[in-house]
């Protein structure tokens, strides 16, 4: 294809390089659900383009279609932006290979693979630990009177909890969490297809640490996802060489990046919302409802994005083969078709049919754990810091839009 008559995707407008948008973004989506459900972003080329979808009806039916690829690359405007394309994710061992980036029998094949670590029994048996470490991470700070929630608690807990998971010692964590934040931070802090500083040492930095890991399990294997993994390709070559480190840098960023958003995101709205709060603090039992309409009110994944392999009708519109269909997730759970007075915070909500976690075939794999880890924080928090409170009233979020959380919480006791 030839090379877009277009500026470098570094200069096409981002609006969420706005502080005020990064720090709410709920208005925006309000006005595009109702003025503009199905937004075709203006592009200075001709071609399916970009669509933006803000009604929870729309994203549902996006995400459950099985008419649809998760393969970004297969977007047109990702074939004219090639070139600026971060490289690492146009090679066979990158992060095109996991399972997020894979349709078909391809991405049942490798889900099926990785899914015994994340049975409803395998989650429930790590409870226990999460509260160790919750413990652990809470004494450290208890003497001081105040921490900062991300830093002392949201971001080593979910870190610490998928390297053990992994194989991953967990002492690293600190380390890996700090390629992983340069990663996702980088991908949010230019244009729409621009990669800030940072990015390139980050990711050559963690995929060498994680081909360091597969070697070793290869030569002494464990107990653990990385070597269950291995043991998979040597037996039935089940997993390519690319499959398996795509799908541990897969694992090891998600399975805290999006964690670590919920409970700060979770944290903040409960605060803000104190009554809340008392009604959680007074009745533990509504945890588990509650963190679901956390969820809702302030999706840690706001985004995600599928591509049309065939015209799909949309209502009155069509959707072109080709075109980058933006799900905005954190538009559809305020939609006020589907929840009653969307932006009003309640732990009692009947019936959260959230989408944070995705629908249908590539439905969060680790939502289960997420949710257990958010429930033995908040339910630590609630018995042994009642009085928590944010020191100050602006709350400073990460560059990246798409997986929102503050980069930074301080609290007090």
């Amino acid at each position: 294809m030839a090379a877009p008559s277009a500026p470098p995707p570094g200069s096409l407008p981002n609006p969420f390089q706005n502080p005020e948008l990064r720090a709410n973004p709920y208005p925006l989506y309000a006005t595009l659900r109702a003025s503009n459900p199905v937004f075709r972003v203006p592009l200075p080329f001709e071609g399916p383009g970009v669509v933006i979808l803000s009604r929870h009806a729309d994203v549902e039916s996006m995400l459950r279609d099985g008419r649809v690829s998760v393969d970004r690359l297969r977007a047109d405007v990702a074939q004219r932006f090639r070139a600026f394309l971060p490289p690492q994710f146009l090679g066979e061992a990158g992060p095109t290979r996991s399972m997020l980036m894979l349709d078909g029998a391809d991405h049942t094949r490798v889900r099926g693979l990785v899914n015994k670590a994340f049975t409803p029994r395998r989650v429930a048996a790590l409870e226990g630990r999460i509260r160790g470490i919750v413990d652990g991470l809470l004494d450290a700070v208890r003497s001081d009177g105040a921490m900062d929630l991300m830093h002392d608690l949201a971001e080593p807990l979910p870190a610490i909890v998928i390297a053990e998971l992994l194989g991953v010692p967990a002492e690293d964590h600190r380390q890996f969490k700090q390629w992983a934040a340069d990663l996702v931070n980088a991908l949010g802090a230019g244009g729409p297809l621009a990669r800030g500083p940072g990015f390139d040492a980050a990711f050559e930095a963690l995929m060498g640490y994680l081909s360091g890991v597969i070697e070793e399990r290869r030569a002494s294997p464990r107990e653990d996802l990385i070597s269950g993994m291995i043991a998979a390709q040597q037996d039935r070559d089940a997993l390519s060489d690319a499959e398996l480190l795509a799908n541990s840098f897969l694992l090891l960023i998600a399975g805290h990046e999006t964690t670590t958003n919920l409970i700060g995101n979770g944290v903040v709205a409960l605060l803000r919302n104190r009554e809340q709060w008392e009604r959680l603090r007074a009745d533990r039992e509504l945890l588990p409802n509650g963190i679901e309409e956390l969820l809702r009110y302030d999706s840690p994944v706001q985004a995600t994005v599928r591509v049309p392999t065939e015209d799909i009708p949309l209502g009155d519109e069509m959707l072109p083969t080709g075109a980058l269909v933006v799900c905005l997730i954190g538009a559809a759970n305020r939609d006020p078709e589907a929840y009653e007075e969307p932006d009003r915070l309640d732990v009692t909500r009947d019936r959260v049919q959230h989408l944070s976690f995705g629908f249908g075939q590539h439905f969060c794999l680790g939502a289960g754990l997420a949710r257990l880890e958010a429930r033995v924080v908040l339910d630590a928090l609630l018995e042994h810091a009642p009085n928590l409170a944010l020191t100050r009233d602006e709350v400073e979020y990460r560059p990246n839009p798409l997986l929102r959380g503050p980069s930074t919480l301080p609290v007090s006791f």
